[in-house]
């Protein structure tokens, strides 16, 4: 018998939070402007961010399109907005503790089916430590962050010392691209998303690699990139050959070269076509890919997991791997 059907790529959007300049201090946070029942707006400032539904914040409505997709079990995140990453570390915790708690008050209402992912201001490495601590004690699973903290990356001792923790108290990591650089040739046809976010997560991939995370972090470690690692897996090739030709710019504290660690993380699955699900599973293994939809965004897939299910290169064993047995290893190891 096929085991559950695991999405770990979906997105929260509770519907009723506080105002954050007054809970959090400072200025400037994200609001939601309620236009009906079932249809809001995400305001950053007076400027329009993102349509949002029902789906978001109302458990009923996603239970509904899990089982109309196949879904057994979805892993609910943030939405990287209100990561709070650029403020200080003192209101990031605040509106670290409203989301998550208002999450948990989500996912509740759909037992076993929502598994709740937390936040943490990642800008303070013991902050995000007992935040996540707080969290998992509260019932969430396990953590989503972003990729980045300004120009620090995943090899910043602050965030390693994250990582080390999550691993040491056993809680995945789901890494998400955010924040990604605009400027007149991106801020147009949703360029950010289509080539920054594959890019952004490159380039964090290669800083967990090249930045000698992986050697110093323990093998323990649960984590997972969206989006199929961006252009990470078309390029390995590309950076395996740097690391040997150009060892003396390219290796830096990694001692092997970057193909050498595609087991100690995962991807998801939102690459829409089985072409590129074959080229990830060539070059990741089909232990290292999960299912994954983004939903409920427009950029996302649904129905959630057709890429896989189309795919006719798969076996049944790797089909039911991708589809959930990965994603309970990576949730539960």
């Amino acid at each position: 018998m096929p085991g559950p059907v695991v999405d770990v790529h979906t997105h929260v959007v509770p519907k009723g939070w506080p105002d954050l300049a007054a809970a959090c201090g400072g200025s400037g946070w994200p609001w939601l402007r309620v236009d009906s029942e079932r249809a809001a707006m995400i305001m950053v400032g007076e400027t329009e961010f993102r349509p949002v539904g029902a789906q978001c914040w109302d458990a009923g409505t996603r239970l509904a399109d899990m089982t109309a997709d196949g879904v057994d079990v979805q892993v609910v995140s943030p939405t990287p907005v209100f990561f709070g990453y650029d403020r200080p570390a003192d209101q990031a915790v605040k509106v670290a503790r409203i989301f998550n708690d208002l999450t948990l008050e989500v996912t509740a209402a759909g037992g076993d089916r929502l598994v709740p992912f937390c936040q943490v201001p990642l800008q303070d490495a013991d902050l995000a430590c007992a935040e996540l601590d707080r969290c998992l004690a509260a019932g969430h699973a396990g953590v989503e962050i972003g990729n980045h903290v300004g120009d620090r990356d995943l090899d910043d001792a602050g965030i390693v010392q994250f990582l080390t923790h999550c691993a040491t108290v056993g809680a995945p990591v789901f890494v998400h691209p955010w924040d990604m650089p605009g400027g007149p040739r991106l801020d147009r046809w949703m360029a950010r998303w289509l080539t920054g976010m594959p890019a952004e997560t490159h380039l964090s991939v290669l800083a967990l690699i090249l930045g000698g995370v992986f050697d110093r972090v323990p093998e323990t470690l649960r984590i997972c990139f969206a989006h199929g690692g961006g252009s990470f897996p078309f390029w390995l090739g590309r950076a395996d050959n740097a690391w040997h030709r150009r060892g003396d710019l390219v290796r830096g504290a990694s001692t092997a070269p970057p193909g050498s660690y595609v087991d100690r993380f995962a991807v998801d699955s939102v690459v829409f076509e089985p072409a590129a699900l074959r080229l990830l599973v060539d070059t990741m293994g089909a232990d290292r890919v999960l299912l994954g939809s983004d939903y409920p965004y427009p950029l996302g897939e649904r129905p959630v997991g057709q890429v896989v299910h189309r795919a006719d290169f798969l076996t049944d064993a790797q089909r039911a791997a991708l589809l959930g047995g990965n994603a309970l290893r990576f949730l539960y190891g």
